[in-house]
């Protein structure tokens, strides 16, 4: 009478999710300009747990461009692991692993250099058609995320990003030079990578310069409702020139839960998800929720909409897909305060904080396909940890137990109804960090022999964790 699962369906993506510039390198190369990322300097002494991309100002910026190993800064992602050139080959490890899915991003800067450009850099668009050909060649499926912390530099330094409504036809260039060149090559797209990490990432994300505004939060909020815009208007384009393309958008996922058993504390909690799942209401539902209305109004808040928004808003995504890290739990004190979640007490965490709670993915799976009921890509979930290389050798086994959790938590939750469709880990290959633009803090299961300044060989070994994904993905997740 029912038709239950009872594990992983047929034709499920086995993959692993990576950025253009957490790993390309080459940021001068061909014809590219500077990004935002490329100014995201590495800074050993500051405490890890506190390193973020928040906000930054013009002079750093303006500095940092200028700086170099020369004047003892390094920009990690400058470099990256030199992926740009050693891209068939890292494919060919990842092939052996057995994923047949890979999602990445293209880099703004490396197609229109200054993001207003007459013209694309067909350079640019050369290296991605050779990147989704090898790709397609080893069957690998791609998924390409258009916007991941790659708006070109010039931007910001011009416009200060998303806050101003002159980008929104600057990005609907890009995405139409993109899904028209590719539009065979590519079927599964993600607009904006982690809409909703505005506040951690907020000069990575929206590229505004804080020292240019008098308002800095109300800049943050009308420039992401700007980035909502043009992200409705990129999926209108799709639909109606390429119907067979699949638009996603895409959240940051930590779920939270009530400190305390007190009816105020669960209240903020489900206040404090709301304010994580408005850009999901937007984006899915296509228009602007009355909850959010009311969080706007009570933090004084002014957007301004153009004459269209509300008419583009409505052109809303495919599929919902999430990075899945930790989970948080808050209290009404937390919820008024910037900081606004803390840290489960009663969970295990890597050494930057970072809970270890598998339950919580199956928890969020449930809770977002009741909520949507879409189809769900996991775009991102693993770990970082600090891997020991002796000999050519890392034994992670804790990275294995992280993952054989959480993917038996996903199994659960599929069991349960909810249409998971694809898996991407998080970094299959060891990359530079985004938040710390630290390359200590590895999730891979192919070890790169780079340090935290570059040093190294860059050559690749295979960590335990290879063998074991191995196994998964041959067996379709019946050994975990």
């Amino acid at each position: 009478m029912y038709n239950i699962p009872t594990g992983f369906p047929k034709n499920f993506l086995w993959g692993g999710a990576l950025a253009a510039n957490q790993m390309e390198g080459a940021y001068l190369e061909d014809g590219k300009g500077l990004c935002v990322a490329d100014v995201n300097e590495f800074v050993d002494h500051i405490d890890i747990k506190k390193k973020s991309n928040k906000g930054l100002s013009s002079e750093y910026v303006l500095k940092a461009i200028k700086s170099g190993k020369e004047e003892h800064r390094y920009f990690p992602k400058r470099w990256g692991i030199d992926f740009y050139h050693t891209y068939k080959e890292d494919l060919a490890l990842l092939k052996g692993m057995g994923i047949n899915a890979l999602r990445t991003s293209i880099n703004w800067s490396r197609i229109f250099p200054n993001g207003d450009d007459s013209q694309p850099n067909e350079a640019g668009l050369k290296f991605y058609d050779e990147l989704l050909d090898e790709m397609l060649r080893l069957g690998i499926e791609p998924m390409i995320t258009i916007s991941h912390y790659e708006m070109p530099l010039n931007l910001a330094l011009k416009q200060n990003g998303w806050l101003s409504r002159e980008t929104i036809p600057l990005f609907e260039k890009l995405c139409q030079t993109l899904f028209d060149r590719f539009h065979s090559k590519v079927k599964k797209w993600i607009v904006v990578n982690q809409i909703n990490l505005v506040h951690f990432e907020t000069f990575n994300h929206l590229g505004i310069l804080e020292d240019r505004v008098d308002n800095y939060q109300n800049a943050i909020y009308q420039a992401v409702h700007n980035e909502i815009v043009a992200s409705a208007r990129a999926t209108k384009y799709a639909h109606a020139t390429y119907p067979d393309l699949e638009i996603g958008m895409m959240i940051y996922n930590s779920p939270v839960y009530a400190k305390t058993t007190k009816p105020e504390d669960n209240l903020a909690a489900l206040q404090y998800r709301q304010t994580q799942l408005f850009y999901t209401d937007v984006l899915l539902r296509g228009y602007y929720p009355g909850y959010y209305l009311r969080h706007l109004q009570e933090k004084n808040i002014q957007i301004n909409f153009g004459e269209n928004d509300a008419e583009d808003l409505k052109n809303t995504a495919d599929f919902l897909s999430f990075s899945y890290y930790y989970s948080s739990v808050v209290s009404k004190e937390s919820f008024a305060t910037k900081a606004g979640f803390e840290m489960n007490e009663n969970l295990e965490a890597n050494p930057w904080g970072w809970t270890f709670d598998a339950t919580g993915l199956r928890y969020t799976l449930n809770e977002l396909y009741d909520r949507y009921q879409l189809p769900i890509y996991i775009t991102e979930n693993g770990s970082g940890f600090y891997d020991e290389f002796t000999e050519g050798m890392v034994h992670d086994d804790y990275r294995i137990d992280f993952y054989k959790k959480h993917l038996q938590a996903m199994k659960e939750a599929i069991i349960d109804g909810v249409d998971v469709r694809g898996y991407y880990a998080w970094g299959p290959i060891d990359i530079i960090s985004c938040s710390s633009s630290e390359m200590s803090k590895r999730y891979g299961f192919i070890y790169v022999d780079r340090d935290d300044y570059g040093n190294g060989s860059n050559k690749r070994y295979l960590k335990d964790s290879y063998a074991w994904y191995k196994q998964v993905c041959a067996t379709n997740g019946e050994q975990l």
